[in-house]
Formats: structure tokens, sequence, C-alpha cells
């Protein structure tokens, strides 16, 4: 199977749910691994007034070890939500395992199982907050029970003060972010087709270029229209020409990468960013849009629709949007002017003065 096909999977059953759990990590990776070593540092002044050794620092290590292991390469992996995941549960096993080493139900790290919690709205659907927050009761509660507190097993109201803590902040977390997602949502997502729109470009190009001299990969970029668009909204009318927007941004979906991007930016033409992607694979990926789009005519009306597609790729070193998208765009100029209905590439790679790749 092409690596660019997305493959749903119960955390992320749509290829935005993967983007959005990728751009989370992106965003929390920093802070996370800042939290759990400040709370390793925590747990280690604690422990160092205790007679109980430094056995409670040792899940932290291997936590601290899984989240330099697993957020490697991240964008790269078919299923990046497990290892996500996986990151995300480490860090919860370190602080259990903390808790029944310093005390069970009167640790004083007890209510700190409420701060991984925080990260379950940013990152999943509701279906995998309710499995990460019954993991967190689950493993608070064998905590308390296998520590060793000195204090009657049936210290309920301090076990329900952590549990009623930790099904706050997960509550409290998922309204704000449910609210982050409409605000951003409708500012940053077309209406008609659901995909990024300019602004929603523009962000991710000033990303780009200020990460330019830090990362190594290529960048490849697809400007894409509809040929003969007019004709369809003048014979059919609008809400046919609405219709086939609507169709081309599913099939586009359907084929793209999870870390790929569609952006309509205005009428029917439309943008792909395609981060590590050299300029061969983006003319293989640009192709299947185009079988795509061409497989099975659009609608009740059966309306026959092609695109064309003009392709450059970039170090992302040298990524400069304005001049990369220039030389894409006369790509596409060359298609439509070849017919339509075909991807090109600039057939002269130095002359836009970007520096290609392969």
């Amino acid at each position: 199977m092409p690596d660019h096909i997305f493959t749903p999977t119960w955390l992320c059953p749509t290829a935005p749910d993967r983007a959005r759990v990728i751009d989370m990590e992106r965003r929390l990776r920093a802070v996370g691994t800042g939290v759990l070593a400040l709370v390793a540092v925590a747990v280690m002044l604690l422990t160092a007034r205790s007679q109980i050794g430094w056995w409670p620092l040792v899940p932290f290590a291997v936590a601290l070890g899984g989240f330099v292991v697993l957020g490697r390469r991240l964008d790269r992996s078919a299923r990046p939500e497990y290892r996500v995941a996986a990151a995300w549960l480490l860090s919860v096993v370190a602080l259990a395992v903390s808790i029944a080493l310093t005390g069970g139900v009167l640790s004083p790290v007890l209510t700190w199982m409420a701060i991984p919690a925080v990260a379950l709205p940013a990152c999943f659907r509701m279906r995998g907050v309710w499995v990460g927050g019954t993991v967190t009761v689950a493993l608070l509660t064998a905590a308390v029970a296998t520590g060793d507190s000195g204090a009657p097993r049936d210290d309920v109201l301090t076990f329900g003060g952590a549990i009623v803590t930790v099904v706050a902040v997960v509550a409290m977390s998922v309204a704000l972010m449910r609210s982050d997602l409409h605000h951003r949502t409708e500012a940053l997502i077309d209406p008609l087709t659901g995909l990024l729109n300019r602004a929603a470009l523009g962000r991710r190009i000033a990303e780009l270029e200020g990460q330019a001299s830090a990362r190594s990969q290529p960048l490849a970029l697809i400007v894409a229209d509809v040929d003969d668009f007019k004709a369809i909204n003048d014979e059919r009318g609008h809400v046919a020409g609405d219709a086939v927007l609507r169709e081309i941004a599913d099939r586009f979906g359907s084929e793209l990468r999870a870390y790929d991007a569609v952006y309509r930016t205005g009428g029917d033409e439309m943008v792909v960013l395609l981060p590590g992607a050299t300029r061969a694979s983006a003319l293989e990926l640009a192709d299947s849009l185009r079988r795509a789009i061409e497989l099975d005519p659009f609608g009740e009306d059966a309306i026959d629709v092609t695109m064309s597609f003009g392709v450059d790729a970039c170090s992302s070193e040298r990524f400069v949007y304005d001049e990369l998208f220039a030389s894409a765009d006369r790509a596409l100029y060359e298609a439509k002017a070849a017919g339509g209905g075909t991807v090109r590439p600039l057939p002269e790679p130095d002359q836009a003065g970007v520096e290609r790749v392969a």
C-alpha cells in the first residue's frame, strides 16, 4: 500500500484526527518533557528526606527516555497516535509507581496524577479521553492499594479527593479544548469544503520558514485547480460547482498522508504542502490525486472533472514559500497549456532560483 494512503485507527478514525495528534504533540512535547522532569526533581527532593532511597526516580528516567524515543520522526510514523499514547502512558505509570513508593494514599504526589490527564483532550477524541481517564483512575487505585502509607487502607477521603481532582481536571480540559477547537475551526477552515483556508496556510508557512534552519528534510508543494471550472458553474449552476469542490476535498483526503495538508486558497485553486517529500514523491502523489479525481464522474449529474497539477520541491533550509509557490504555479500553467488533466514539474529545475530536491 502506498505510504500516502491514510489508514484509520481506533484512536484516529479520520485524517484530521491524526493531524491534530501530530500538531498537539509538537506543541506539547517540550512542555510535557519539562513538566515530567520538574516532577522528577520534586520527587527526588522528597525522597532525599525519607528512608526509601532513590527508587521512585527510576520510572521517571524510563518515562523521559520513552519521550525521546517515541517522539523521534513522529510525522513519519504510519500510526503516530500510538506513539503519543505510549509516551502518555509511560508518564502516568511513572507517577503511579512513585505514589506507591512514597506512601500510597498519604503520598505527597498523590494528586499529581491529574497532570498527564490534562493532555488527553488536547490530543484525542472523547473515546481516547474516556480510556485515558479510566487508565489514570485504575493506576491511581493500584498505587494507593500497594503503597505502604502506614495509614488505614480505607482512607476514603484522601483517595476520593485525588479521584475528584483527576476527573475535574479532565472535564475542565475537555470543555476548554472544545471551545478552542470551535473558534480555531471557524478561523482556519473553509466552510464549503472543510479544507484548511488561506489564513491557515499563512500560519503554516510562518512555522515552516521559522523552522527552516533547524530542519534537514525536503519539502514539496503541489498547486492544483479544476480544468474549465467556470464551464461547470455556467452549465450546471453554482450548486453543482460547490458540490464538485466538496467531493474533490473528500477525494484528496483519501489520498493524502496524515501529516500532509491541503488548503483551498480561493475559487477552485488548492495548495498541498508535503513536509519530507522530494520532488519525485510529490509528482507521484500528484498523479494519484489526478487519478482519484478522474476515477468516477461527480454527483448525480455524472459530471466529468479533471484537474491540473504543478509540482516543485526544495530543501527545507532554502524554503521560501513565495519562490516555491511561483515555480509550482508556473508548472501548473504549463499543465493547463498542455490541455489539462495532467501533472507537470518545472521542466528546467534551476530556472526559478530555488534549490531543488529530486
